[in-house]
């Protein structure tokens, strides 16, 4: 079967431009990937450059008696160690709080925080000055589960109705393990001293501009003299939100005058950089005989790790979204995030709702089973739509046709039956042709799942984005620059602005200037929100500098004008911290929805789960770019199937066990199934195109879809994931 994707087009749309919004326009940056020539950070280059190395922590939790860098100095082509102690600024950062050192104290909080810097001309020569440090640690009781912590993050409740007894109750306890983002670009940039005094940094980053705000203080600089740009990044999904090598390399540049290149191995990478936050959640269902919610009660403690990073966002997105999009008079929901000694966890794609998704929807299959109806069915007699409030009180204020995106994935055929083992092809069956099998213990499911994600940044954070698009004559045409702040991490975020430009000056050359802090913030390349709000911020300036063109066309307007240019900002409607003791509040900006259903076959013999196929449908308001949009569908789907088979950090009393993509396992090509999509356009009268956020969404719910398929295949209940072999395999 091959991967087929039908549209439900929207009812009004902008005039047709070609390469405009609404066509599959080529990315300026395909070629080059597709062939290998795409410099991604980790390529960047000066001659004279020298290379820093990161020494970190072999302990989880310790304290630093001492530092012996001598050992290190003494090494022939070292040009400097530096410690905390040469920090010339504030000594600790952190995206949401400053609780993270720049380089440990006098004591570490989990394996990997870094402890000194070395520089040298040569990457390895570094690496063994490095390793030729000598701290001494007087190791201490690490706290690793986080049922055991009772220092917190944040603790959000949502409370709503009083009556909490039922006809059905259905309870269940679900485990989500740590998964990790997994970029295939490993973290890498270049800091190059300036004559200012102050320092470039070229870096592969999701959000150039808190970046910069959390370095200039630590580097004692103001901020004008700490100046960033995007460098190719090779994917992020939340892990290059927070640092990384930034403050680093920017250190040992200041020190030496001499540009410093950082880049990390893969090992390092898992060390680096946050996580998914890890769950443990604890669910009960109420409802009436023929399926009708009456009430939720839900306890979900999130693993953020020694340090805050984002998890504040995180448990405010559990919270509210704890109990998917389904109408619930009566709720009792408790989303708290605590430090442990763990690594530290924070932004990947779906952003506390993924874990969430998957008690929920687990908790809906139950209830299904409980009442004597079809997982779809107890499902549509639950669906939010437009006028719908969620748990927090906010009004569902457009469109979200849930039941109808349910009938619709339930009328997809279903893929061909099961092959006898006589007839079975072995590349079509669990384990492929590397297992023993030939088809007699492998049994059929088929799962469905929902998913509801916020889109944009929610709870009173002042989410805007900033565009400056000049136009002038180039050769005696007219040529569009647009100019942003927002990071290209893949999505394909810089086609999408210059077809925005198309279609709204009608000029067809357009280039999108380097991603830098010379022009103001576009926020963060995460929850969704680029299209959204980077993209409003284009608009708005394209629709300036038209406004000049005074009636004109574009080449008569430059002729006579000469250059034009325009600044804006864009900001989406405001949104409101939820109350922190009822949980209720306008917090979020847009709500998108997705629907899955999975088909799977699995070897219950050998544990194995091969995903047959993926359905999915999605309503994303308004199609930017059909392909990339169909592309960002999968991958999402992709990342959530990781989730539910695959994809988990092995952490033991604080150590992670397997930071390789040996023992890290992501879906490849070969895992990933045919998928069958219907993308709905039902628009957004608050949001630019009436588009809708469209690349975290499939997360949430392929996971929950995919682990009910195993449970229908195997009979058993498999409340955490991933699901691991040893969990299928019957006795």
């Amino acid at each position: 079967m091959t991967d087929t994707t039908t549209r439900t087009p929207a009812t009004t749309a902008p005039g047709a431009t070609a390469h405009g919004v609404g066509h599959s326009a080529q990315r300026p940056d395909a070629t080059l990937k597709v062939i290998g020539d795409f410099a991604y950070a980790s390529d960047l280059w000066l001659d004279g450059m020298v290379w820093g190395v990161t020494l970190r922590s072999p302990h989880a939790s310790a304290w630093i008696r001492s530092i012996d860098v001598g050992p290190a100095l003494r090494m022939d082509g070292v040009r400097a160690v530096l410690t905390h102690e040469d920090v010339p600024g504030e000594k600790f950062y952190g995206l949401e709080h400053k609780d993270q050192p720049v380089l440990a104290i006098d004591q570490v909080n989990y394996q990997g925080e870094p402890v000194a810097l070395v520089a040298a001309d040569h990457p390895e020569t570094a690496r063994r000055a490095a390793a030729a440090i000598v701290v001494e640690y007087e190791v201490r009781a690490a706290v690793t589960d986080p049922r055991e912590s009772r220092n917190f993050v944040r603790r959000q409740p949502v409370t709503v109705g009083e009556t909490f007894v039922a006809d059905v109750v259905v309870t269940g306890e679900y485990e989500v393990g740590m998964q990790d983002q997994a970029f295939l670009g490993p973290e890498a940039g270049l800091a190059v001293p300036s004559e200012d005094g102050g320092v470039d940094l070229y870096i592969a980053t999701q959000w150039l501009h808190v970046d910069r705000d959390q370095l200039a203080p630590c580097l004692g600089l103001p901020p004008e003299k700490v100046r960033l740009t995007l460098s190719g990044v090779g994917g992020a999904f939340g892990a290059r939100e927070d640092l990384s090598m930034q403050v680093h390399a920017c250190m040992l540049a200041l020190r030496l005058g001499k540009p410093v290149k950082i880049v990390y191995g893969r090992e390092e990478s898992f060390f680096g950089h946050v996580h998914r936050h890890p769950a443990l959640m604890r669910y009960e269902h109420g409802a009436t005989r023929d399926g009708r919610l009456v009430y939720v009660k839900a306890d979900i403690l999130l693993d953020g790790g020694a340090y805050c990073s984002s998890s504040p966002a995180v448990v405010g997105n559990a919270a509210s979204l704890g109990v998917g999009p389904y109408e619930v008079p009566n709720v009792r929901v408790l989303a708290t995030g605590v430090y442990t000694n763990n690594p530290p966890c924070g932004a990947m794609r779906g952003f506390g709702a993924v874990q969430a998704c998957y008690a929920y929807e687990s908790q809906m299959d139950r209830l299904a089973e409980a009442c004597g109806l079809s997982p779809v069915e107890i499902r549509v007699r639950n669906a939010v739509s437009q006028g719908s409030r969620l748990i927090t009180g906010q009004l569902i204020d457009s469109p979200a046709p849930l039941a109808d995106m349910l009938r619709d994935l339930e009328a997809f055929p279903l893929p061909g039956p099961l092959p006898t083992p006589a007839a079975a092809d072995l590349l079509d069956l669990p384990g492929g042709v590397s297992q023993t099998t030939h088809g007699e213990s492998v049994r059929r499911g088929v799962g469905y799942g929902v998913g509801i994600k916020n889109i944009c940044f929610s709870e009173g954070f002042d989410d805007y984005s900033t565009a400056r698009v000049r136009a002038e004559l180039v050769n005696g045409e007219p040529h569009v620059t647009v100019h942003t702040a927002a990071a290209e991490v893949g999505q394909g975020l810089v086609t999408v602005q210059a077809q925005i430009a198309r279609t709204e000056l009608g000029v067809q050359t357009v280039t999108v200037a380097t991603a830098d802090t010379a022009v103001g913030s576009a926020g963060s390349s995460s929850a969704s929100r680029q299209s959204y709000v980077t993209g409003g911020a284009v608009k708005a300036a394209c629709e300036a500098v038209r406004e000049r063109f005074k009636g004109l066309t574009a080449r008569e307007a430059l002729a006579r004008f000469g250059p034009i240019e325009e600044t804006r900002e864009f900001r989406h409607r405001p949104t409101f911290p939820l109350d922190p003791v009822t949980g209720q509040g306008d917090s979020h900006t847009q709500l998108a929805l997705c629907v899955h259903r999975a088909v799977v076959d699995v070897d219950v013999e050998l544990g194995l789960v091969k995903v047959v196929e993926l359905a999915a449908v999605q309503d994303v308001g308004r199609v930017l770019n059909p392909v990339a949009l169909e592309g960002q569908i999968h991958g999402g789907s992709a990342q959530g199937l990781g989730l539910a088979l695959m994809e988990e950090i092995q952490v033991r009393d604080g150590r992670v066990l397997n930071p390789s993509f040996t023992d890290y396992l992501i879906p490849t090509i070969l895992d990933m199934p045919p998928m069958v999509l219907k993308v709905l356009e039902n628009p957004d009268p608050a949001a630019p195109y009436g588009l809708r956020g469209a690349g975290e969404p499939p997360t949430l719910s392929s996971t929950p879809a995919i682990a009910a398929a195993v449970r229908a295949a195997t009979g058993l209940p498999l409340s955490r994931v991933p699901i691991r072999p040893q969990d299928i395999a019957l006795r």
